[in-house]
């Protein structure tokens, strides 16, 4: 994810139990037809679903909702974070429900071509950076500043790392600041990728089990944090300067973002009760958490973490519902 910085990114889990479609590398997705043809008298809403499991559980709710409340049929299909600019752009998908930040899209497709709108706030506010345990940190309180990070080097070194210690990311997918922040910071470190937040997820949890100490490329919010408490490293000041540098030179900590939702212009202005919906729908970073955990935690799928939530919050989501 790109995620704000102005160039951020991020972290992944597993997608399963989502009708999808990929999108991404030299299959250019946005430029073939949609999957999807509705039947006659059928409304119908596709939406976009990133990897990450705060991302499956906006999209999990809008659904249940969308199909239960207001009546549509719901089609979902996922995409990468720059792919998801184009197929929403196109009219392949009618919007993204989590956005982190893509300055050069939002020029091109909102300010240019005005294919796209913006959607409101999600209300969940994201936050991208480096962390170690707390139980850690607590016996090297001075691990929490990047100067102090070649001190503990060794004792982060895995097989992957080779000679240096290990700055463990999510996918290589997505794009990060982390290689450069590295370089630039002449930190004795090698970046080295789980393959996915899902992945991601069970090395923590195993460093954690075994009390081992670890260096983590993380976000928040993310539900992970209740069961493996963990302190932020601090990095250099984020500053707007230090975001607009080539993304090979950044060398400051990545920014705070307050996500946000973007729909097709057209789906926006003639998609009706669909459209007033999505453009309300705002919830907490509490709510997202708990549909979150219910899923990468407790294996429910992402549709029945949705109505065990929906069953609890009918004081949220029906602020949502469009007004007769």
């Amino acid at each position: 994810m790109n995620r704000s910085r102005t160039r951020l990114i991020t972290a992944l889990s597993s997608a399963a139990a989502l009708l999808a479609t990929a999108g991404c590398g030299a299959a250019d997705m946005t430029k073939q037809a949609s999957p999807f043809a509705a039947p006659a008298g059928v409304k119908t809403v596709t939406l976009s679903v990133q990897s990450w499991v705060g991302a499956q559980a906006n999209v999990a709710v809008a659904e249940q909702l969308l199909k239960k409340e207001l009546g549509y049929r719901v089609d979902l299909v996922q995409t990468d974070e720059v792919p998801a600019w184009d197929a929403l752009s196109q009219g392949r998908v009618d919007a993204i429900l989590e956005d982190w930040g893509h300055p050069d899209q939002e020029k091109l497709y909102i300010d240019e071509k005005k294919t796209i709108v913006r959607g409101g706030d999600l209300g969940v506010t994201g936050h991208i950076g480096w962390y170690v345990p707390k139980y850690w940190a607590d016996k090297n309180p001075d691990v929490t500043d990047w100067k102090n990070l070649n001190k503990y080097a060794d004792e982060l070194r895995t097989a992957e790392s080779g000679g240096k210690g290990q700055l463990m990311d999510g996918s290589p997918s997505y794009v990060t600041n982390d290689v450069a922040l590295v370089k630039n910071l002449d930190l004795d470190y090698k970046v080295v990728f789980a393959g996915s937040e899902a992945a991601q997820i069970t090395q923590i949890q195993q460093f954690a089990k075994e009390k081992k100490p670890f260096l983590s490329y993380w976000y928040q919010p993310q539900w992970l944090f209740n069961e493996v408490p963990m302190v932020e490293v601090e990095l250099p000041e984020y500053t707007d300067e230090c975001a607009a540098k080539d993304p090979a030179d950044i060398d400051c900590a990545y920014p705070t973002t307050p996500l946000q939702k973007f729909l097709n212009a057209d789906f926006a202005e003639r998609g009706g009760d669909a459209s007033a919906f999505l453009k309300k729908f705002h919830w907490s970073e509490k709510d997202q958490n708990e549909v979150s955990e219910m899923i990468a935690q407790q294996k429910l799928t992402p549709q029945e973490a949705a109505e065990r939530w929906i069953e609890r919050h009918p004081d949220v989501w029906k602020k949502w519902l469009p007004k007769d």
